[in-house]
C-alpha cells in the first residue's frame, strides 16, 4: 500500500516534528511505496535511482526502532563509495537531532583507521560505511554487529560492479541472523536476485514510479581547476547572463553569509536568505527578490524551502547539492509555467562524483561549459531594471493597491507598465518601479492625495 502523506505512518513523535521542520510533508515516489513495509519490518528490495529519496527512506527506518540505551550499533548501512557514506551519515545525522544523543559514526577507507578504532570504543548506534574498511574493522575486532537489527545496502548494483561481491559475504557472516535488510538499488540485474536470495528473507520487491524531472531546463556544468576560481566563475557567469531574478545556492549559512558580502561589494544588486535571519530581514529579502529590485538571492536550501516566486531565469550552484533529490529540487525553481530556464553548477575534482549521481537521474552525460573571460570582470556590476519605494502608510490608513496605481500613473506620472509588485502591510506599502522612473514616481507620490491624504514615500 502506498502512502500519499508522512503523518499517515506510524512514526515517533520527534521523528515526525523533524520532518516537519524541515518541510518535508510529502513522500517521494520511492518514500510513499516502501516506507509503510519498511517500518514494518519486512525485507526489501528497493528500485529507484540516486536521487529518489531512498536515503531518508531508510534512516526513517533506523531511527523509528533505535533504542538509545544501546550503545552497540544497532544500524549498519554500506555504501560503494567513500563520498556516497559520508552524505548518508550526514543526511541521517540530521534526521537524528530530533532524538538526544545519537552517534552516528562513519567508517570510510581513505581516512586514517586510528581514529575510527577510537570512536568505535566509544560506542555508536549507527554505522555507515564502505565495505573495504567495515570488513577491515572485523577482522581488527574493532567492530562488533551482533546488535545490528537494521542491515542496508545502498547502491547495491554499483557494489557488485566495483567487485565487492566476497566483502559483502564475509560481512555479513557477522551480522545476527534475526534482522530486517533493506536493499536499494537503480537497476535489477540478476546478480542483485542472487544477492537477495542469500542475505534476505522472503524479500518484497519495490519498484517505484520514476520522479518527474523538468528536462526542458538548460542544464551547464563547469569544472573549476581549484576552489580559488569558484567566486570569479560566478561573477563571469552573472556578468555574462545578467540575470534580473538569480537564486545562488550555496550549501551552509556560512558561505551563504559570505557569499552574500563578497558579491555586494563587486556592486552587484543581491539579498541573502538563510536560517541566521531574523522574520523582517528574511520578508525584506523575499519581497526585493521577488519585485526584482534584487537581482541575485543568495540562499541556502532549508531557507529557499517553500519560496513560490515565479519567473526565476537563472538557478546557480555555488557549490554541487549534497543531495541530488536537492538538486532536482534546485533547478526546479527555474523554468516554471512554461518559461524556460537556465541552470548553471560550479564543481571541483572532489564533486566529481555528485555529477556522475546527477547523470545517473537525468540518464544523460551533462556536457561541460567553457566559462567567459575574465575581462567581463573589468566592466561595472550591472543594475536591476526595477526600483522598490516605500509609502509610509497601509492597511490601517485604509491604502489599496489600486489606490497606488492610481496614483502613479495619474495626471504628470508614470506608465502603468513601468509599475512592478505592490505589498501592502499594516503601516507601510511598497511599490517597484522600472529604475528610470523613479524619480517622477517619487514626485508623483508626494506631491498627490491619495484617499484625500499626503503619504510620505522615499527609495527603500
Amino acid at each position: 500500500m502506498s502512502i500519499s502523506s508522512f503523518a499517515q505512518l506510524n512514526l515517533s513523535e520527534p521523528l515526525y516534528a523533524r520532518l516537519c521542520d524541515f518541510k518535508f510533508l510529502l513522500p517521494t515516489p520511492v518514500q510513499a511505496a516502501c516506507l509503510e513495509p519498511a517500518l514494518a519490518g519486512k525485507d526489501l528490495v528497493v528500485q529507484g535511482k540516486t536521487g529518489s529519496g531512498k536515503t531518508l527512506a531508510f534512516a526513517l527506518t533506523i531511527l523509528n526502532k533505535i533504542q538509545f540505551e544501546q550503545t552497540a550499533p544497532q544500524a549498519l548501512v554500506l555504501c560503494p563509495t567513500r563520498e556516497l557514506a559520508e552524505q548518508v551519515a550526514t543526511e541521517i545525522k540530521k534526521l537524528a537531532a530530533a532524538i538526544p544523543n545519537i552517534k552516528v559514526l562513519s567508517l570510510c577507507g581513505g581516512n586514517p583507521i586510528g581514529p575510527q578504532v577510537s570512536s568505535l570504543s566509544h560506542g555508536a548506534h549507527i554505522v555507515v560505511g564502505t565495505p573495504g574498511r567495515v570488513e577491515e574493522h572485523l577482522f581488527k575486532g574493532t567492530l562488533e554487529l551482533t546488535q545490528v537489527n537494521t542491515f542496508v545496502l545502498d547502491e547495491a548494483d554499483q557494489m557488485l560492479d566495483m567487485g565487492f561481491a566476497e566483502t559483502l559475504e564475509n560481512i555479513v557472516v557477522y551480522l545476527p541472523t534475526e534482522r530486517q535488510s533493506l536493499m536499494f538499488s537503480a537497476t535489477y540485474p540478476d546478480n542483485i536476485l542472487s544477492l537477495a536470495e542469500r542475505f534476505m528473507q522472503q524479500p518484497e520487491r519495490i519498484e517505484a514510479e520514476p520522479q518527474t524531472l523538468n528536462t526542458s531546463i538548460k542544464q551547464t556544468f563547469y569544472k573549476l581547476e581549484n576552489n580559488k576560481m569558484r567566486f570569479n566563475a560566478l561573477r563571469v557567469l552573472l556578468m555574462q547572463h545578467k540575470p534580473q531574478s538569480c537564486i545562488v545556492f550555496c550549501n551552509t549559512k556560512v558561505e551563504a553569509k559570505r557569499l552574500y558580502e563578497e558579491l555586494r561589494q563587486t556592486g552587484l544588486s543581491c539579498v541573502e536568505l538563510h536560517g541566521d535571519l531574523d522574520q523582517g530581514e528574511r520578508e525584506w529579502s523575499i519581497l526585493t527578490f521577488a519585485n526584482k529590485s534584487a537581482n541575485i538571492l543568495v540562499a541556502t536550501d532549508v531557507a529557499a524551502r517553500g519560496l513560490d516566486i515565479e519567473e526565476v531565469e537563472l538557478v546557480v550552484n555555488y557549490h554541487l547539492a549534497l543531495d541530488p533529490q536537492t538538486h532536482v529540487h534546485r533547478v526546479g525553481r527555474t523554468g516554471r509555467a512554461q518559461n524556460k530556464g537556465i541552470a548553471l553548477s560550479l564543481f571541483g575534482e572532489k564533486e566529481q562524483f555528485r555529477v556522475q549521481q546527477l547523470e545517473q537521474i537525468y540518464d544523460t552525460t551533462f556536457k561541460l561549459g567553457v566559462l567567459p573571460g575574465k575581462a567581463l570582470l573589468d566592466k561595472p556590476a550591472y543594475k536591476s531594471n526595477m526600483v522598490t519605494l516605500m509609502i509610509e502608510g497601509g492597511k490601517q490608513q485604509k491604502l489599496r493597491k489600486g489606490d497606488i496605481v492610481g496614483c502613479l500613473t495619474g495626471e504628470e506620472g508614470i506608465g502603468f507598465s513601468q509599475i512592478g509588485n505592490i505589498n501592502l502591510y499594516d503601516v507601510q506599502a511598497f511599490v517597484a518601479v522600472k529604475r528610470e522612473a523613479v524619480k517622477p514616481a517619487l514626485r508623483k507620490l508626494n506631491n498627490s492625495k491619495i484617499k484625500g491624504k499626503r503619504f510620505k514615500a522615499i527609495r527603500a
